[in-house]
């Protein structure tokens, strides 16, 4: 509807500009024609009066003068007459009219002067007046003049009557035209074009019961409709053939995994069972500028990887409302449906206090297990009125999720991270019947460094609530039994890596998450110029490099920053030659420990720049700010190689992103043994992050790679990735949970 008033209103405006202009030359001319009228009628009556003056002048007393002036007084449109004498001075004058005023003076001197008639518009007293002097003869010379005044406010009356005339005029048609254009617009253009959105979205989701939009009968979208209605029909064999083959892929697990197959064997398996995905982190952010409302997806790879799986399941996704403007856009339960241009399942949001997001997020969950499970050399702290905010905000999510499975049979919960530990142990205690899940995204200590949590008892006992506890290796799944065989009393089972509390079993299983493979919703950036993008940004050089990583000390920034460096200083070849781009979204910048370390890398990258600048080229830049996923794919398709040094990582999904986004099968990964992602992708460089020499060298190894050797790596990085991409893993984790 935006649209459509933008084109009423520029109508308007030019329609309002053709009647101004109009009115402006109506009223010219107007203006014109009155005054010429009453110079001509002026003349006339001053040459009559004239008439009866001049025999007179000479042999009349000034009192007789008057009295001759002041017959003449109560005449129409005759404001007043004064006679001058050849001095200029007043002989005699109209009571109505003030003789001396230098105005008149100057006319009927101007008169006598020329000895001719002379006049001009004045204002006197406020009002409009047409002054006119003709001069006084006697035997030849000029004697004086006659003045008479005539009013003129008429003329201003009558061009301010034709200015509201003809607006009132533009505002009756404006008025009709905008409500006409409006209605046109409206039903035979929107109300088509809204019908045909529709109608392609029931396509894309497979509704196969939408009819086809009644626009038969409209003249101009009756080809256009017979189009789309013959897309919509492949659209729809294409998609009933792949159910098919999805169902048929069932049996095959080791078969490629895609959203339809996911899908397909979610209606299979789970039956009616509706999937609660629980978060702290929201996949989608809404925020306020102006009058305009924005969203945009978090950097987050706990986001990047479920938001797929929630697309293809449908169901309930509950996590925190944190953009100012997520309360706008939520109903009176708190709840939307995203994603926001295609709806497929629905967020529920929660709101914390600030005191509440202090304690239990900053506090307790990033300045305490955070740091503990990241063996990052960064000392935890743990506050008790911390941990009582955590305790009672898992509480609430606990209470939110009890209230959205009441009226549910057998619901499955999948909580989503540390944030919500507690949260498993609270929803098992009241539904028992719940398939309940916990996924712990980031590393699990060994059991020495996790023993100095002052109230580690408590957490691992909140996560043994759930029926299945994931972790995204083998190793964390190990130290995880450790942890629990030393501080609580249970029942191990270490072939099944079960362990067994109060009567209830919870499986502990590696899960290695992973991402969409392929991902249509990044295939918006397959077709942009790098050209540009390099252009926009100044970049000039042959080689490029990129790292995407939150503003985090787990990630390995600055001891990526000084790799970069070492590498110049011992291939000087590559200054002015190589530019790396540091993609650093913003992070937990309330916390203190986080605020330091954004300054230091701005310091550091201040400092290597200042260290190798050269005319207009300069290493590293440096982006701190939130960029779309769209965005971040881009970079990924114009760099030679991609960096990712974390010093303790569960996962890390950059490094699976990068090689899911070059289907050219070129560009090199360099990554750190430090993450979990180096499990599965072998044909990476691997590096010791903490080795700045050694990330040097793969930096210039990776850029001489040769694109026969770059194609083969990618090739069975990304055969690994379609493998076992996300679908793949959420349907191994709820083959598990549904079966328990």
């Amino acid at each position: 509807m935006k649209q459509i008033f933008a084109a009423v209103f520029v109508i308007i405006v030019i329609i309002s500009f053709i009647v101004v202009a109009f009115t402006l030359t109506q009223v010219q001319q107007e203006e014109q024609r009155l005054k010429e009228g009453l110079e001509q009628r002026s003349i006339l009556l001053a040459e009559s009066l004239k008439e009866t003056v001049q025999p007179n002048f000479i042999n009349k007393s000034d009192q007789q003068l008057q009295k001759l002036i002041d017959k003449f007084e109560d005449k129409q449109r005759l404001a007043g007459m004064v006679i001058y004498d050849n001095k200029g001075e007043t002989i005699a004058t109209s009571s109505s009219l003030i003789a001396n005023v230098l105005k008149t003076q100057k006319i009927a001197e101007e008169a006598m002067d020329s000895d001719a008639v002379n006049g001009d518009f004045v204002e006197l007293t406020n009002e409009k007046m047409y002054l006119l002097a003709t001069p006084l003869h006697d035997q030849g010379n000029v004697v004086g003049a006659l003045m008479i005044a005539q009013d003129a406010s008429y003329i201003d009356t009558r061009l301010n009557e034709i200015w509201k005339s003809n607006l009132l005029r533009l505002f009756i048609q404006a008025s009709l035209i905008s409500i006409a254009i409006l209605l046109i617009i409206r039903w035979l253009i929107y109300e088509p074009i809204r019908g045909l959105v529709k109608f392609l979205k029931s396509a894309r989701r497979g509704d196969l019961e939408q009819k086809s939009p009644s626009l038969s009968t409209n003249f101009f979208f009756r080809p256009l409709i017979k189009e789309i209605s013959n897309i919509r029909g492949s659209l729809m064999e294409a998609r009933i053939t792949a159910n098919e083959e999805a169902k048929l892929g069932l049996q095959k697990l080791d078969s490629p995994w895609t959203e339809q197959r996911l899908k397909v064997f979610i209606k299979d398996v789970l039956k009616d069972r509706t999937i609660f995905m629980v978060s702290n982190r929201e996949p989608y952010i809404h925020t306020k500028k102006g009058r305009t409302i924005n969203y945009y997806i978090p950097a987050s790879g706990m986001v990047t990887a479920i938001e797929p799986i929630m697309q293809a399941c449908g169901g309930m996704w509950i996590a925190q409302g944190s953009g100012d403007g997520d309360k706008l856009t939520v109903d009176q339960n708190d709840k939307l449906k995203v994603p926001p241009d295609e709806p497929k399942y629905t967020l529920k949001r929660i709101w914390l206090t600030e005191k509440e997001e202090a304690g239990y997020y900053y506090g307790f969950s990033n300045e305490g297990l955070w740091p503990l499970c990241h063996i990052a050399y960064t000392r935890p702290t743990f506050k008790k009125e911390d941990w009582e905010e955590y305790k009672k905000v898992n509480g609430k999510f606990a209470q939110t999720i009890l209230s959205e499975i009441k009226n549910i049979e057998r619901p499955i919960v999948l909580i989503q991270d540390f944030q919500l530990a507690l949260v498993p142990r609270m929803i098992k205690n009241s539904r028992p019947d719940a398939s309940v899940g916990i996924f712990w995204h980031i590393p699990w200590p060994n059991s020495e460094s996790f023993s100095v949590c002052p109230w580690k008892k408590e957490i691992i006992d909140g996560i043994l609530g759930a029926d299945l506890v994931g972790f995204q290796t083998q190793l964390h799944c190990n130290n995880f039994i450790e942890t629990v065989s030393r501080e609580i009393e249970s029942l191990l089972d270490f072939e099944q890596l079960t362990v067994t509390r109060n009567e209830h079993i919870s499986f502990v299983k590696p899960f290695p998450i992973s991402i969409a493979f392929p991902n249509p919703s990044k295939e918006k950036s397959a077709n942009f110029d790098p050209r540009k993008l390099l252009k926009s940004l100044n970049i000039k050089t042959k080689y490029i490099g990129v790292g995407v990583d939150r503003l985090d000390y787990t990630k390995g920034i600055l001891e990526r920053l000084k790799a970069i460096e070492i590498f110049l200083k011992k291939y000087p070849a590559y200054i002015g030659n190589f530019t790396f781009i540091q993609i650093a979204a913003p992070s937990r910048s309330k916390i203190k420990e986080y605020q330091k370390f954004t300054e230091a890398v701005e310091k550091e990258v201040e400092r290597v720049n200042n260290l190798f600048r050269k005319n207009s080229w300069k290493p590293i830049i440096l982006f701190k700010r939130h960029h779309t996923q769209e965005e971040i794919y881009q970079f990924y398709k114009l760099a030679n190689v991609c960096l990712v040094t974390s010093l303790h990582d569960g996962m890390n999904l950059v490094a699976k992103e990068f090689v899911t986004a070059r289907n050219d099968n070129k560009g090199v990964l360099i990554l750190s043994q430090f993450t979990g992602a180096v499990r599965e992708l072998k044909d990476a460089l691997i590096i010791n992050p903490y080795n700045g020499e050694q990330t040097a060298e793969a930096i210039k190894t990776a850029l001489e790679l040769s694109p026969l050797e770059q194609t083969k790596k990618m090739r069975r990085m990304r055969e690994v990735i379609k493998n076992y991409n996300i679908y793949r893993w959420s349907a191994e984790l709820l083959k598990i949970i549904v079966n328990i």
